[in-house]
């Protein structure tokens, strides 16, 4: 079963490009900007429970 950090990180990296898309339509950088981050947010938080997955695995 994956980790629950991967389906986490996996929804921020989704709610971050969503974040962004708006933010660049709406012409609002501080949203585009917050849309970024929690898109870098989400893929360590993925990576992160790969990491785990991958310990729990060999385990």
């Amino acid at each position: 079963m994956a980790d629950h950090d991967r389906i986490e990180g996996a929804a921020k990296n989704i709610g971050g490009k969503i974040k962004e898309t708006v933010g660049k339509v709406t012409g609002d950088t501080k949203l585009q900007a917050e849309g970024k981050a929690d898109q870098v947010e989400g893929k360590v938080q993925n990576t992160v429970g790969g990491v785990k997955d991958s310990l729990r695995d060999k385990a």
